[in-house]
């Protein structure tokens, strides 16, 4: 039997700092609102024809429909029609996440948004020697272009943070393929357990400390929002003071992205496989008193960053199910201990007398579990 192998090519998004003038500044802003008009009347549309004909309106229906809204609409005309074709592509993309993975209906989206953005499908170009990118309808923007890529340039897009900085996300295909997937025993695989006093402990006893980077910011976002509350609405004060607050938001997620990234690049390169504990993160974020810390954490981000990165260096994420009594089971005996709470963080097993850590213990049994439903060893 001849086996045939199926492999994904590997496409990675380059992300560059974009510094327009004032002319094209108000150019994306004219992109964002058409490409933001276009997704609120494609969404309309799609709930109209379902309740009024039972069936969903074609993305290829909507933008022939697009030709005649220019007419009614002149401003329409002065953006990219390939953005505004964007637009109806990521609605439906919005749907098939609905539809396939549960993720929440597509809701309009609102000009008060501060996070806006479009996309460039084709037809822009990229200078690394003079650091700008060209855009139809806009033309040359100066851009920090900090690193070269080689490979064949998909979507690009356009966006704007709550702190008036514009980015470019360019798609690129490398046109390399996936490497295939090393192999690994007990020796090459790390077990670990998230948690909040610790962001991860290792099956080997290593223990990162979880930096909490809005814990030790709450005080000053505390001060930045009053003086955002005590402003006159509409007033320029209340812009700045606003501005204030979405500046030290993008100071926490900077910090806690610089430090997952590092974190999942070390574990990656140091291991062959990571075995990781499935969390139900949406259910623990209703105990109140733990879901600013949960938050803080951000446990999904960084599992997000362990396996994308996984996948381009050929290493394996493990995953055990919720319910696995990972942290009440001694990895010496396998005694259940039952009795266990949050707030033993030390326990001696009452069969063979092991002294545990808490968390070490969790992220060994994470280990031999992943390794048991890979055959690969006993419990």
């Amino acid at each position: 039997m001849i086996l045939k192998l199926i492999y994904f090519l590997m496409l990675r998004a380059y992300k560059y700092r974009m510094y327009p003038d004032e002319n094209q500044i108000e150019m994306f802003h004219k992109h964002f609102g058409a490409c933001r008009y276009i997704y609120n009347w494609a969404l309309e549309n799609k709930i109209k024809s379902y309740e009024q004909e039972g069936k969903s309106i074609s993305r290829f229906e909507l933008n022939g429909k697009i030709r005649m809204l220019k007419r009614e609409f002149e401003w329409l005309k002065e953006v990219n029609s390939q953005s505004l074709q964007g637009a109806t592509l990521n609605l439906d993309n919005a749907f098939t996440r609905f539809f396939r993975e549960k993720k929440g209906f597509p809701k309009f989206k609102s000009r008060k948004n501060p996070v806006q953005s479009f996309s460039v499908p084709q037809h822009y170009q990229v200078d690394f020697e003079k650091n700008k990118v060209k855009l139809p309808k806009i033309g040359w923007i100066k851009t920090k272009l900090h690193r070269n890529f080689e490979g064949v340039c998909k979507t690009a897009t356009v966006s704007k943070t709550s702190t008036d900085k514009y980015f470019i996300s360019i798609l690129v295909d490398g046109g390399k393929e996936l490497p295939v997937k090393q192999e690994f025993d007990i020796d090459t695989t790390i077990g670990v357990d998230v948690g909040i006093k610790d962001f991860a402990i290792m099956s080997n006893g290593d223990k990162i400390e979880n930096p909490k980077h809005l814990k030790n910011t709450i005080e000053r976002l505390k001060v930045l929002q009053q003086r955002l509350s005590g402003k006159e609405k509409g007033s320029a004060n209340r812009q700045k003071a606003k501005l204030a607050v979405a500046k030290l938001h993008e100071k926490i997620a900077n910090q806690r992205n610089d430090f997952q990234h590092k974190l999942s690049h070390k574990l990656i390169s140091e291991n062959q496989a990571i075995a990781l504990e499935t969390l139900n993160v949406n259910g623990m974020l209703k105990n109140h008193c733990l879901a600013q810390s949960i938050s803080d954490a951000s446990w999904s981000s960084f599992v997000s960053k362990l396996e994308y990165k996984a996948e381009w260096c050929g290493k394996t994420v493990l995953r055990i199910g919720q319910f696995e009594p990972s942290t009440k089971i001694c990895n010496v005996c396998g005694f259940h201990n039952k009795n266990i709470t949050l707030s033993n963080r030390n326990w001696q097993c009452p069969d063979c007398g092991t002294k545990h850590d808490r968390d070490v213990n969790a992220a060994i049994n994470i280990k031999k579990f992943a390794l048991n439903k890979q055959n690969l060893i006993g419990i």
